[in-house]
């Protein structure tokens, strides 16, 4: 079945050949990270009334439901989330500067060809300039397929470190076999960073571009699904051939650091937090008595 699955790649690869020297083409992402964790505090909280209730998940969606453009040509790509009119009274506090840590704003520059990538963040109202050496996953091809739109897909998987400045890659801890789960007072304490997480990706030799959402690339195609366990991200609309343009190239304002460095800020900011919460006896804007 591999030998089956490498030779229509190779087929469809031939497909190159074609490609202008001005080739550019636009995939839509749909960015979509589980909350139910968070719901399930919610759930047990008296103190948060059904209108708190109601505000905090349309935030809460806000954060963790996101659309993403991908604009790409044969050895680059920028991809960005999709401007939208902020809401009056939506973006204040501590879920905008979750926010910023959920994958969302900036953009984020690849070139498969030099293997780099650059992004600009925001953080703590600090502008940082991300430039660093991208990272080649150790995909595992598999033979099991499937259509994404009218594209045929084949599914990969790989182990990823984590990106430690990424909130999305928390966890829920798991308890131990016979542990009662009690749920802390502040609830940064019930969820663990995690070394590595599995990927499954969904890459289609149809369009035989080394290059996918966010930090992901590296299969013979597009890829067009991303799923982390807790996040996916997949491709809703894809055009190739656009006609209007976008000038691809990295972005370039902020404090440039390596990727380590701005994870090595980020979490020592968070660790901060963590114990002036705690200091305050779990009042602040982390514990699940938002609003107050």
């Amino acid at each position: 079945m591999k030998k089956t699955v490498l030779t229509f790649i190779a087929l469809v690869a031939t497909s190159l050949l074609s490609f202008a020297q001005d080739f550019q083409g636009m995939a839509v992402y749909e960015s979509k990270t589980s909350t139910a964790d968070f719901k399930s505090r919610m759930d047990g909280n008296k103190d948060i009334t059904p209108e708190m209730r109601k505000m905090i998940e349309e935030r809460m969606k806000k954060m963790f439901e996101k659309t993403f453009i991908l604009n790409f040509d044969k050895t680059s790509s920028i991809y960005k989330e999709e401007e939208k009119l902020e809401t009056p009274g939506q973006g204040g506090g501590g879920f905008r500067m979750m926010g910023s840590m959920m994958g969302g704003g900036g953009t984020y520059y690849k070139n498969v060809k030099e293997k780099s990538y650059t992004v600009d963040k925001e953080f703590m109202g600090k502008e940082f300039l991300v430039v660093d050496s991208l990272s080649k996953l150790n995909w595992k091809l598999e033979s099991e397929t499937k259509k994404i739109g009218d594209y045929n897909c084949f599914k990969a998987t790989a182990v990823k470190p984590v990106d430690a400045s990424d909130m999305r890659n928390y966890r829920e801890k798991k308890k131990k076999e016979g542990e009662e789960k009690k749920q802390s007072t502040n609830f940064m304490d019930d969820y663990e960073m995690p070394k590595e997480i599995t990927i499954i990706a969904w890459y289609t030799p149809e369009v035989p571009i080394n290059q996918g959402p966010e930090g992901y690339w590296g299969l013979p195609g597009l890829i067009l699904e991303v799923n982390d366990g807790k996040t996916i991200i997949m491709c809703s609309k894809l055009v190739m051939n656009t006609k209007d343009k976008v000038e691809i190239k990295a972005p370039k304002n902020g404090k440039q650091v390596k990727q380590k460095e701005y994870d090595e800020i980020v979490t020592k900011k968070m660790e901060e937090m963590r114990e002036q919460f705690q200091s305050q006896g779990g009042r602040g804007g982390m514990h699940m008595r938002m609003g107050r």
